[in-house]
């Protein structure tokens, strides 16, 4: 199962993102979304978990989306939520992947069994970090992360 894990858009999508998304069987957005269109963009390639981020705690058309969410993939739980300083309170031992945002910093971080995943900001450039998103090859028992870089 191809899953695309992105964040952090505010309001911008790009033509890098949406063909390095094209095949995925699922995607996340971690927050911090921008537009209500970016999720119909999203959802219409495959469908869509998502959690709002704290830009868009104002926005009307935001406020039926979760603040966090817990769901199976392919056999592994994950914790999604936009701020990792959320996590503490919200992690049980179930979970296995937990998906954050915010930083605008892309990390993936194995934990023991447990997989820590910021996809960083696929948005507007943020000072000189990266804009990137990520792919995960998941599996019953086996997941590969890896960070798409979308601008040279």
């Amino acid at each position: 199962m191809k899953v695309g894990v992105i964040s952090d858009t505010h309001g911008l999508l790009r033509p890098e993102a949406l063909a390095a998304l094209k095949g995925c069987e699922q995607i996340i957005h971690a927050g911090d979304i921008g537009k209500l269109d970016i999720l119909d963009q999203l959802a219409a390639i495959a469908p869509l978990q998502v959690v709002r981020g704290n830009n868009d705690q104002s926005s009307s058309w935001a406020q039926s989306i979760a603040d966090h969410q817990r769901f199976d993939l392919n056999g592994w739980r994950v914790l999604l939520v936009h701020d990792i300083a959320d996590v503490p309170a919200l992690l049980d031992e179930s979970i296995k992947i937990v998906i954050t945002g915010h930083s605008h910093k892309p990390r993936i971080d194995w934990r023991g069994e447990h997989l820590y995943l910021n996809p960083g900001s696929a948005g507007p450039r943020r000072f000189k970090l990266p804009v990137t998103l990520a792919l995960l090859e998941v599996v019953p028992g086996s997941i590969e992360p890896r960070l798409i870089s979308l601008l040279e």
